[in-house]
């Protein structure tokens, strides 16, 4: 990916360009020491004078109302055609579209260095010369100072959730809650003065850039994740993409294109002087920088690649695509009639989206895409599943078929679209899961195909805040699994389907960079402490906790660098993007996908001769666990026979002697630990006795007792079994139920087992004598 860049031959500023705002993708704003502001058509390459300032007014900073604002009607109509601009008189002025000075307000001694809206419009930010902070209202009311310095503020922005302030203090970077009494988080940033900032809203990354040459990436605790190596220039300016993918960087005649993570794409040099603002279009194609030496560079992304499989696909230019096949190097051009915003390839389809409609092509036929008109053009996310795929704009989220049809829209109250991103949303065959912005302990769960809430409607509410969620994409709906990781870096597993039982989440591993399901098996890999890991079974800790580390490949990282992170695992191929930017790959077993596929496919026998061929514990152990998942007894009996799991085999052979296949999946719910699951399914084919003697069995007494007397059935069998327990301890009944009903109850053993015997036979004779 890089740059493409296009400069006027003769600046039309006289003076040097301090600011430039985007209103739509074609249309720019800059601001200059000459005392104009210049209207920008991208369109037919026009430049306008706006408005011409006083001699005295010298714009410093400017900044457009946001569209998605209070009071900005979609389509960017109402508030969107304000802008603020700061200036060197200590003043801030509101102007229009029409270049009306609407207001102008005294705001600091000194020069506005920096003003900026909220994200949703609802307040204001200036930062000036004085060192103060101060925040406005809408209509320029002052409502308070937030901050005061005894040095300049260079730089101010939003947090994502518009409750704190993030400031330049020097040569550090301060986070100020909105709150009077909240501490601030300060840290040392730079070692030289830093003169910009940006906090994004969809990655909640910050990214800074100094007199010390140097831009670096932060997390929101003020932890270091990137430090560029020292330029020849000042870092005058930084920006990240609405979905904090990319940043640009700009500094004395040059253009930085940079990886969310830090890496470098591309590096630009061009005849700008210092590029002293940067401003991305809300599309995120297109940057705005305001150069030194009077002009208005712009700059187009252009060679976007993608790989799938053996396709490659790269954006060549503003309204083209490339397409080749590696395996016989066929080529296709695809050429689209307005600008390429987002593209996605994947489970046999490439998704482009341009700034009015979608393209749906398969790659069996890259000659007739499927064509669908959008209402919004600013796609800022394309996910695919192997049914349908999922856009998200500034309306909303939508699934279409591959056909190009709108299957629903989920919706779910107070969701914030601008600042969803791959790790915050997914989306499988069945399902969709959206991570809550407002509570980031939340994940809203929608039915893919109809967009209404999954069961009863109730979102999962993890114990953390969550920074990734993915869905595995094979497999029955009922046995859909969502994996998360949490602020912690914990992994864990969880069911998305509960039909009227509790959620179970199970714990899978810690310190857990980043993770990746498999496309056409649930095999779930991620980056964990230093190692490659693989769980080629994760559904195990549902089944047979026992098994969990003997199903888990790992392999050291170290090869791989620091922090590299999962993009894709394909079959048996996981691909991965190293610190530097640098794409890598590494394979493991083929042999767990082709169990995958044998069990999906219920296809056991071929498992068993699998297994036997590769002689690998860890596939046993694999099997063993797909077996008694499945209630496949005689599998599950040759598997754990050949791990040695002799006290499991003996209770699998136990199980294999029940007459009735209800009873039999009570007892193989039971052997997975799920002694609730077990006792609905006893009640629910009518064997009340079974569950009965279940929670005796488990020491439930309570329960025992108060399913005896519900169906009023075995009260004196549950009363003798706990008279029997009390004796062998030499303890005394003190339950007061159990007492009540003792004293109207005789005791006889002999009675009691001729009724046992009498329940067991009534089972063999339900099941047909057979085993």
């Amino acid at each position: 990916m890089r740059f493409k860049t296009s400069l006027q031959k003769e600046p039309k500023h006289t003076e040097i360009v301090t600011c430039t705002g985007w209103t739509t993708p074609d249309e720019v704003y800059s601001g200059s020491d000459d005392h104009q502001i210049l209207r920008w058509n991208l369109l037919n390459n026009e430049c306008t004078c706006l408005v011409k300032l006083g001699n005295d007014v010298y714009p410093t900073d400017l900044h457009w109302f946001p569209k998605s604002g209070a009071g900005g009607k979609k389509g960017g109509s109402g508030g969107a055609d304000v802008f603020v601009l700061g200036s060197s008189d200590g003043k801030y002025h509101l102007v229009s579209k029409t270049g009306r000075v609407e207001k102008s307000v005294e705001a600091h001694r000194g020069a506005v260095l920096a003003c900026r809206w909220s994200y949703d419009g609802t307040a204001m930010v200036t930062a000036g010369e004085d060192g103060l902070v101060k925040i406005w209202s809408r209509s320029g009311m002052l409502r308070s100072t937030l901050v005061q310095n005894s040095s300049p503020v260079y730089s101010v922005c939003w947090s994502p959730d518009n409750d704190q302030i993030l400031l330049t203090n020097g040569k550090q970077l301060v986070i100020k809650p909105m709150q009077a009494n909240a501490k601030p988080v300060m840290w040392k940033a730079h070692d030289g003065v830093i003169l910009k900032a940006d906090w994004n809203a969809s990655n909640n990354l910050i990214l800074s850039g100094g007199e010390d040459c140097k831009y670096k990436v932060w997390d929101h605790y003020g932890r270091l994740l990137y430090s560029s190596v020292t330029h020849d220039y000042p870092i005058t300016s930084v920006a990240w993409t609405p979905d904090g993918e990319l940043f640009a960087v700009g500094s004395f005649n040059t253009l930085r294109l940079c990886d969310k993570a830090g890496w470098s794409y591309a590096l630009e040099k061009p005849n700008t002087g210092s590029i002293f603002s940067l401003s991305w279009s809300s599309d995120g194609t297109q940057v705005a920088g305001a150069c030194g030496n009077g002009h208005v560079i712009f700059a187009h992304l252009v060679e976007k690649r993608l790989e799938w499989k053996n396709f490659e696909v790269t954006v060549t230019g503003a309204k083209t695509i490339d397409v080749r096949n590696v395996v016989d190097d066929t080529k296709d051009k695809l050429d689209f009639r307005d600008r390429i915003i987002k593209t996605s390839l994947g489970f046999n389809h490439l998704v482009v989206t341009t700034s009015s409609q979608c393209y749906v092509y398969s790659t069996r036929n890259w000659n007739t895409p499927m064509i669908s008109d959008l209402k919004e053009g600013a796609v800022n996310l394309i996910l695919q599943a192997e049914k349908h795929f999922l856009l998200a704009d500034n309306v909303g989220v939508h699934v279409y078929s591959y056909e190009g049809r709108l299957v629903c829209s989920p919706k779910f109250q107070g969701m914030r679209t601008d600042v969803l991103n791959a790790q915050t949303v997914t989306i499988s065959n069945d399902t969709v899961a959206i991570r809550d912005k407002t509570d980031e302990k939340v994940i809203h769960l929608f039915e893919a195909t109809t967009g209404k809430p999954l069961g009863d409607g109730k979102p999962i509410t993890h114990k953390l805040e969550v920074m990734e969620i993915a869905l595995d994409q094979c497999g029955p709906s009922n046995e859909r699994r969502l994996a998360i990781i949490d602020k912690n870096r914990d992994l864990y597993l969880t069911s998305v389907r509960t039909f009227g039982t509790e959620r179970k989440t199970v714990k899978l591993g810690t310190m857990i960079l980043s993770q990746v399901w498999n496309d056409n098996s649930n095999m779930l890999a991620a980056m964990a402490d230093g190692k490659f890991t693989v769980w080629y079974y994760p559904n195990v800790a549902y089944v047979d906790r026992d098994l969990l580390p003997k199903t888990v490949c790992e392999k050291d990282a170290s090869e791989f660098g620091k922090n590299p992170q999962l993009l894709s695992f394909l079959g048996s191929h996981v691909s991965l993007r190293r610190a530097d930017g640098s794409l890598v790959s590494t394979g493991i077993s083929p042999y767990p996908a082709m169990l995958h596929n044998f069990v999906m496919g219920s296809r056991w026998e071929d498992a068993v001769r699998l297994c036997r061929f590769v002689k690998d514990d860890t596939m046993w152990s694999c099997l063993a666990a797909m077996a008694a998942y499945a209630k496949e007894l005689n599998t599950a009996e040759v598997a754990y026979a050949a791990i040695n799991e002799a006290d499991k085999v003996q209770y699998i052979l136990q199980i294999k002697e029940i007459p009735l296949k209800e009873a039999r999946n009570a007892e193989m719910a039971l052997f997975s630990g799920n002694p609730q699951d077990a006792e609905g399914i006893l009640l629910q084919a009518g064997l009340v006795f079974r569950a009965i003697m279940q929670n005796i069995q488990l020491y439930n007494w309570s329960r025992a007792l108060e399913l005896a007397v519900k169906h009023k059935t075995h009260v004196d069998t549950v009363l003798a079994y706990r008279q029997k327990y009390l004796q062998v301890f030499d303890r005394t009944e003190t339950d007061k139920r159990f007492e009540q009903y003792a004293k109207g109850v005789d005791i006889d053993w002999e009675k009691i087992e001729q009724k046992i015997e009498m329940e067991y036979s009534k089972e063999k004779e339900r099941g047909g004598g057979k085993r």
